[in-house]
């Protein structure tokens, strides 16, 4: 008789241990939740231009009037320094919609090669015709960066009626 018992208590631990242990490395393992996700594993991922619109209302209501979504999808934020630069307030209010639309990073990260595409095929137009120091935009998101220094605003406005019809890139002008 004892020996059944022993053997079902040796077995019984080796399974309260590999309960434990799986129990540990699913938390640690587990996916983060991201749009769609309510926790019971059947959730369905929201479409990406619903979160993208989504965001875009949320940012509206925020007063944040100037960020667009365009008709292929793409989510327009003015660059600072010109006249249609976000308001005030900018920044806690994209806080907040991200806060409300989770699944926006995700969407925007899905989206950033694109963008670099696109902006290295501006780069080279501007370069071609007449900004040849315009600089290499950003390998992470395709923003171009200019200091005070290098943005010229002539040579700028010089390359627009060759490059005007390609996608604008984000860029930012500061420091």
């Amino acid at each position: 008789m004892r020996a059944p018992i022993g053997r079902t208590l040796i077995a019984a631990a080796a399974v309260a241990a590999a309960l434990v242990m799986s129990g540990c490395s699913a938390s640690q393992d587990e996916a983060p939740k991201v749009a769609g996700d309510d926790g019971t594993g059947g959730g369905t991922p929201q479409d990406d231009s619903a979160i993208k619109q989504s965001w875009v209302s949320c940012m509206h209501t925020q007063g944040q009037t100037q960020v667009l979504l365009d008709k292929e999808g793409n989510i327009a934020i003015p660059a600072s320094g010109t006249g249609s630069a976000p308001v005030g307030g900018y920044e806690a209010a994209a806080k907040l919609c991200d806060e409300k639309n989770p699944g926006i990073h995700q969407v925007q990260e899905k989206n950033h090669k694109k963008f670099v595409d696109m902006a290295r095929a501006f780069v080279a137009c501007g370069r071609k015709n007449g900004y040849p120091d315009m600089p290499d935009p950003d390998p992470k998101n395709g923003t171009l960066v200019f200091t005070n220094e290098t943005f010229d605003a002539a040579k700028w406005d010089a390359i627009q009626p060759a490059c005007g019809k390609l996608p604008m890139p984000g860029y930012r002008i500061g420091p």
